[in-house]
């Protein structure tokens, strides 16, 4: 896991406030009977990689395209880069990234050219040449986009999202199809975009190691509502399963006992011991063991809520 990094100083655009980049207080979204969201409280703020997490059905696509603007809230409250998204001009688009999932429009163009064009709807863009090279497309400059392979088309896309210089940037499913070289050269990219640039960057990933290794702060969205939100490291410690100390005694017998508090555990383990201790283990609860209880936790009414979460800020 990495260590969260500082929020980067970038200087504020005109107008800007001091307000979260993304602020939602009590979003709600219903389609027809079928409720989907069921009040949605969300500060991100500047410089912040924040994932949102949940299965299919969750309504992460429902939350993500309200703050993009693409979709009406039922009701609630939502400000992005200080406007509502639902009235967002031209201007404001241009101030965000996205990255969709799947985008399969212009199939004709070759990379440059197609990079070149994206370019010019911006007041201050990336140089295309440097941001081939950067995301590893300089050889594929000169080819037709619908030649590209499923990886390429997705560095191609990534490509497409940054070229604006986005103060925002909405990153859905990224590194879909990335060999494990390229995930990595990835994951560089949006490290450097939030550290050095102060880009917000909002991740929704089905990859929980992607989410521990980018994310400063985590929401675990569950049946519409947000049960956790917090670091990797806070989400874990709220896990309901607890640290697991395994070992084994001077006789050969196999023990594994839960805890909340591993090195009492192991401390006495050793005030007991006439020797050392022979296969001792610690295994702390994980993001993954926070998403699965959450996803799957019998109490569906019950929410969750660690240092950090929306309402507390």
């Amino acid at each position: 896991m990495t260590t969260p990094r500082p929020t980067p100083v970038r200087p504020a655009p005109p107008g800007a406030t001091a307000l979260p980049v993304i602020r939602a207080r009590g979003v709600t979204m219903a389609y027809g009977d079928v409720d989907v969201l069921h009040g949605i409280d969300l500060d991100i703020h500047q410089g912040e990689v924040f994932a949102l997490l949940g299965p299919n059905g969750a309504g992460k696509t429902t939350t993500v395209e309200i703050l993009e603007g693409f979709r009406q809230r039922s009701s609630g409250e939502v400000s992005v880069l200080g406007a509502d998204p639902e009235r967002g001009d031209d201007a404001w688009r241009g101030r965000i990234g996205l990255v969709l999932q799947s985008w399969r429009d212009h199939r004709r163009w070759r990379v440059a050219e197609l990079l070149t064009h994206f370019a010019t709807y911006y007041p201050d863009p990336r140089d295309p040449a440097g941001l081939l090279d950067l995301v590893g497309l300089t050889g594929q400059a000169g080819q037709q986009v619908d030649r590209l392979s499923g990886g390429q088309r997705r560095r191609l896309d990534v490509a497409l999202g940054i070229v604006g210089r986005p103060e925002l940037l909405f990153l859905d499913e990224p590194t879909t199809g990335f060999d494990p070289e390229a995930r990595h050269e990835f994951h560089l990219l949006v490290e450097r975009l939030a550290r050095e640039e102060g880009v917000t960057v909002l991740l929704t990933t089905h990859d929980l190691v992607e989410a521990e290794r980018l994310a400063d702060r985590i929401a675990m969205l569950v049946g519409g509502r947000i049960r956790a939100c917090g670091t990797p490291a806070e989400l874990a410690r709220r896990a309901a399963a607890q640290a697991e100390v395994r070992w084994t005694a001077d006789d050969g017998t196999a023990h594994r006992e839960r805890t909340e508090d591993p090195s009492r555990l192991v401390w006495e383990l050793h005030q007991d011991a006439t020797g050392p201790i022979a296969g001792l283990e610690v295994r702390r609860p994980t993001l993954e063991d926070t998403y699965l209880h959450m996803v799957h936790r019998e109490d569906d009414g019950a929410d969750e809520a660690v240092e950090g979460e929306a309402q507390a800020v």
